[in-house]
């Protein structure tokens, strides 16, 4: 009897007796890699599409548009997996993340790491298909998209980061496209850098009383009591560098009407997150679908073939 209580007892620690078979697997694999959950894949496709649509001066090249656009779903997919691998023995400490597959032993380490290889080498294959140059650049996007979720250990600013990896598409679509990354390709890269790091911490705040238990770093813990200044000031940012851009390229009325929609997402967003409530931060989060759709929009309809600037 006292041998099955043991056993009893060890098997219920053991993860891998709660582990399904077969497909039940599937919704696993599908949260770990956020398929289920879109809302990141937009984020990394709105800016990739802007820089295609920039760099082609209109409607890009079918065969890069279906590159970049699988292109996105691998690196979300595997960025999503190497942050849930890093932050495996943590998520179980926050409640928004407590239930996620390598939290809860559903997935193991070994299997999320060869996930995350598979993915990135898929990524790779379809790079290949551009040119040497873009080529060498998707060495960077695949070690900014790796060490990101590393950075909360190190730095408030992990957010920076993600930025940075959500925006390295942007010269690796001019550089597709092109050949080489002008100003312009720069310029929407440190827009949307800020961008990204608005709206993720917005994100941040809804775990920011968790984060301070565990001893998690963002930009939302260092900002504090100034996040929604800090918030609004990146989103000032952002916007002036877009417009930018557009007196750059001597975009239109569209680009000029999509900037303009973005701006009072923006406001739409500091409404959400004025009390700093955790379910509004989080809807203030994804509010920036519309932002950067709404920049999309602007720049493909001023670039339209047969327009004359909107």
């Amino acid at each position: 009897m006292l041998l099955l209580s043991n056993r009893f007892r060890e098997d219920e620690m053991d993860p891998t007796v709660m582990r399904p078979t077969g497909l039940a697997r599937v919704p696993d694999f599908l949260h770990l890699t956020r398929l289920d959950r879109p809302i990141g894949t937009w984020l990394l496709m709105w800016p990739t599409l802007w820089a295609l649509w920039v760099a082609a001066q209109g409607i890009p090249e079918r065969r890069l548009l279906l590159i970049f656009i699988a292109g996105v779903y691998l690196m979300r997919a595997a960025g999503c997996v190497v942050n849930d691998y890093a932050d495996r023995h943590f998520d179980g400490h926050v409640r928004r993340t407590k239930n996620r597959p390598l939290a809860t032993g559903r997935i193991s380490e070994g299997e999320a790491q060869a996930l995350f290889l598979i993915l990135v080498m898929a990524a790779f294959v379809l790079v290949c298909f551009t040119n040497l140059f873009t080529v060498m650049l998707s060495v960077g996007g695949v070690i900014l998209a790796f060490i990101y979720p590393f950075m909360k250990r190190y730095t408030h600013l992990p957010q920076l980061f993600l930025g940075a990896a959500f925006s390295w598409a942007i010269p690796m679509a001019f550089g597709a496209v092109l050949g080489h990354v002008p100003v312009e390709a720069w310029l929407l890269f440190v827009a949307n850098v800020a961008w990204t790091v608005a709206y993720d911490t917005e994100y941040a705040m809804v775990d920011r009383e968790d984060d301070l238990k565990i001893g998690i770093k963002s930009t939302a813990v260092l900002f504090g009591q100034a996040d929604r200044l800090m918030i609004a000031l990146l989103q000032g940012l952002t916007l002036a560098v877009l417009a930018w851009v557009g007196l750059r390229l001597g975009l239109g009325g569209f680009f000029w009407l999509g900037l303009a929609a973005m701006a009072a997402t923006f406001v739409h967003q500091q409404v959400l997150i004025r009390e700093r409530d955790r379910d509004r931060c989080f809807q203030a989060f994804l509010n920036n679908y519309w932002s950067g759709l709404l920049v999309f929009a602007g720049i493909a309809l001023s670039l339209w073939p047969g327009a004359s600037g909107g």
